[in-house]
């Protein structure tokens, strides 16, 4: 994946010392997901090109704790488009530059004319975002749609576009902005977000983003829409905001230029739990509800609920099963298997396993827990799922959650019309769930309860729905 930078302006050649990369040479180093090179193709007195090509290890791709479960992990364009990926791979290379450190200080703040070349951009959002996203911090934006395959029109456009951007920019800027914005408009990081995501965007956003009319969207988008870190984050930029106004009226505007110099960046020090761990400590709730002494976990993934349950010391005795080995490894290294004491090994196992297919190794469990798991059967293996929890494994309590299909309204990347991950067969909406707990229970011997996992939206309710079935006695 090729990016080309080209900078227009007197003694052009020392934009090498702006960057910190040499123009008669070239730059190679190794990252976190592949390879990143820095190298001059063009260079003349009135300008200079500099190019970042980026090898993605698509084999690295799909080991270690991002990897999916997919086919998906095999086959995307992950290795050919500007991603959060590319981001990294900018890290890389400029770290110096993108934090401000130049060996010629007196050109770090000189506004240059740039024209940036984006060959393969992924963007969800089309060519509106795309020009809603860069127009506002002073660029010309050219945009064009790709082909989902140019021997075969017929498949018609895909959501990748070559981008065209030109406008007069510092160097640490042009950097800062497309550290922030390619992960944007891709709305698919390829790394846990957590609230150290916070203090990057200041770091590399600063004003320029607390002026940005789409500061919403971009927060949004970037943090991957967990609302804690997104409220955190717009409640700063809003104080850098007031405090850059503040300078203005004093005549004092420069010293609302840097984020540190203006205003103090308080983080929480006990931020709202994510969803999924919304979502574990509900599940962990039934269990204590029952005096639960036995758990299993079906489709337990890499082991969260597991870790936790190991805590609750009445849980004499722990069962985790999943289909996949490779989320059963993380598990263990979750877990710390192999250095587990033995007073705990003998209260846990992890096993392969499918919930397709009856197994006596289910049986005789207090409850039984299907986190996040049902959406991704297809909805005629329902029926096989539903004999094999609900007939013969037959827990006293049995406690699933699934997406609320109704809340994807809420976020703006999926409409109300997409699903959640690419990997769901289904999401029903509240009273299509009621409708499938009701039929369940009646036909097993059970009674469910069924009630919403996080922020209660008027008319759409919570983005995850909890049902409880107990057996009838």
């Amino acid at each position: 994946m090729l990016i080309t930078l080209t900078c227009h302006c007197p003694n052009a050649p020392e934009i090498g010392y702006l960057l910190g990369k040499n123009p008669s040479s070239i730059f190679q180093r190794e990252f976190s997901a592949g390879t990143v090179w820095v190298f001059y193709p063009d260079i003349a007195e009135d300008y200079v090109s500099v190019a970042l090509l980026t090898e993605i290890d698509s084999v690295g791709l799909v080991r270690g704790p991002a990897a999916g479960r997919s086919l998906e992990q095999y086959v995307n364009d992950r290795p050919y488009v500007s991603t959060s990926l590319t981001s990294v791979a900018l890290r890389t290379a400029f770290s110096s530059a993108l934090a401000g450190r130049s060996p010629q200080p007196d050109r770090a703040d000189e506004h240059m004319r740039w024209e940036i070349a984006l060959p393969a951009v992924a963007c969800d959002g089309g060519e509106a975002l795309i020009a809603r996203i860069f127009a506002p911090v002073g660029y010309s934006v050219s945009v064009t749609r790709l082909p989902l395959d140019s021997h075969f029109p017929s498949w018609g456009d895909s959501n990748v576009f070559s981008v065209r951007l030109e406008g007069s920019q510092t160097v640490r800027d042009v950097l800062g902005h497309l550290y922030v914005l390619l992960p944007v408009l891709d709305n698919s990081k390829h790394y846990y977000v957590e609230h150290s995501e916070i203090e990057k965007l200041l770091r590399h956003g600063g004003t320029w983003l607390a002026n940005h009319p789409e500061r919403e969207l971009i927060a949004r988008r970037y943090l991957r829409y967990k609302r804690p870190l997104v409220t955190s984050l717009l409640m700063q930029l809003t104080a850098l905001e007031d405090a850059a106004m503040d300078g203005d009226a004093d005549g004092d505007a420069d010293s609302a230029s840097s984020p540190q110099a203006s205003t103090e960046l308080v983080f929480p020090a006990e931020p709202v739990p994510g969803l999924h761990e919304q979502r574990l400590q509900a599940a962990l709730e039934a269990v204590r509800e029952v005096e639960a002494a036995s758990l299993l976990d079906l489709g337990c993934g890499e082991g969260k609920l597991l870790e936790i349950a190991l805590k609750e010391r009445q849980l004499t005795r722990i069962l985790g099963l999943d289909v996949s080995s490779q989320a059963l490894a993380r598990a263990r290294a979750r877990l710390h298997w192999e250095t587990m004491p033995q007073a705990k090994r003998k209260r846990i196992d992890i096993i392969l396993g499918s919930l397709l297919y009856r197994d006596s190794r289910l049986s005789g469990f207090d409850v039984a827990t299907l986190i996040e798991v049902i959406e991704h059967l297809d909805t005629a293996r329902l029926e096989a799922m539903e004999r094999v929890v609900f007939e013969h494994a037959r827990p006293r309590r049995v406690v699933i959650t699934t997406p609320n299909h109704e809340y994807n309204v809420h976020w703006e990347q999926l409409g109300g019309d997409k699903m959640r991950h690419k990997d769901h067969r289904f999401e029903w909406t509240r009273a299509e769930c009621g409708m499938w707990a009701k039929r369940v229970a009646a036909t097993h011997g059970y009674r469910f309860t069924q009630r919403g996992i996080g922020p209660d939206e008027p008319g759409i309710g919570s983005p995850t729905q909890m049902v409880v079935f107990d057996i009838l006695e």
